[in-house]
């Protein structure tokens, strides 16, 4: 674990008031304004809402740290499908939540989900698509969570100081994402079979689209981006599928849709594959994947 002496902490007195800029303005501008975005900024998000229970069993995790009233503001930064975000609601019956995401799919299975729950008119209106590199939020915040989401984002100074803006002076962040040497036998082999003579062509100047820091770098960026009482740790998470087709299913939908964008056509993406699930069939135990997560906690100073 790495640890940042900081001063005492704050106290954060109620739930915030809004910035100027409201999720539920910001909403509509946004979806006019990224509606040409690119695939690599989209999900499979019913595939991803039904594979990704090793993210949601994480993601409890991080949930069961927080210490709250009931009636914070809270922002879950990369909300996806939701499912964290119920329970998150569920924890804040006198609060708000705000998801956020960049995918326009991940926000519409959001929606679905969510309404089931109550308060239903507030749960749509509060998930907004956007960047984190661009969050439009000042001060709004009491705290931030977010699970499985910032190694997908590469600038990280950027993304804590644009969280840090968001906040509360005191507010807090918990999250968690990929770490260390997240996925790395996955990773490996896939660049090795990118550079076969078969798929070399496709992956010509492409690098892997994810930042997984270590405990140490992650702290100190959380130190520059003004957070204080900084903790951050690297912890094991592997993980081992039933089947060779739900490794293919896994890792298609939830780990290297990105590598499988260079490929034009669907033969291709099953031929690339069948030769990672074949690889995998003979790890020991077969199917398993080495995650790695690395969590992330502080407030703002």
């Amino acid at each position: 674990m790495a640890r940042a002496p900081s001063p005492a902490k704050s106290h954060v007195a109620g739930v915030s008031p809004w910035h100027s800029t409201r999720a539920t303005d910001f909403f509509g501008k946004q979806m006019t304004l990224t509606q040409n975005q690119s695939s690599s900024r989209e999900w499979n998000s019913d595939a991803y809402h039904r594979l990704s229970e090793p993210q949601v069993s994480w993601g409890k995790k991080v949930l069961s740290r927080l210490r709250l009233r009931g009636d914070e503001a809270v922002l879950d930064a990369g909300c996806g499908t939701g499912r964290l975000t119920a329970e998150l609601l569920d924890a804040l019956p006198r609060g708000r939540v705000v998801g956020v995401d960049l995918s326009q799919n991940m926000l519409r299975s959001a929606r679905e989900h969510l309404a089931h729950f109550k308060p239903r008119a507030t749960l749509v209106q509060n998930l907004v698509l956007c960047d984190l590199l661009r969050l439009p939020f000042v001060a709004s915040f009491d705290g931030i969570v977010s699970t499985a989401a910032f190694h997908w984002v590469l600038d990280h100074d950027q993304l804590f100081a644009n969280l840090r803006q968001a906040l509360v002076s005191g507010g807090w962040l918990e999250a968690q994402c990929g770490g260390g040497p997240n996925v790395l036998t996955l990773r490996k082999r896939a660049d090795e079979l990118a550079a076969t003579p078969k798929f070399a062509s496709f992956f010509s100047g492409f690098r892997e689209p994810w930042l997984f820091q270590d405990a140490e770098c992650a702290a100190q960026t959380l130190l520059r981006a003004g957070f204080v009482e900084v903790e951050t740790a690297i912890e094991a998470a592997p993980t081992i599928l039933d089947s060779a087709a739900q490794y293919d299913e896994f890792v298609r939908n939830i780990i290297l849709r990105r590598h499988l964008e260079n490929l034009p056509s669907e033969q291709l993406r099953a031929e690339f594959m069948a030769e990672l699930t074949d690889r995998a069939s003979a790890d020991n135990p077969p199917f398993s994947l080495d995650y790695w997560r690395l969590n992330l906690s502080g407030r703002a100073g």
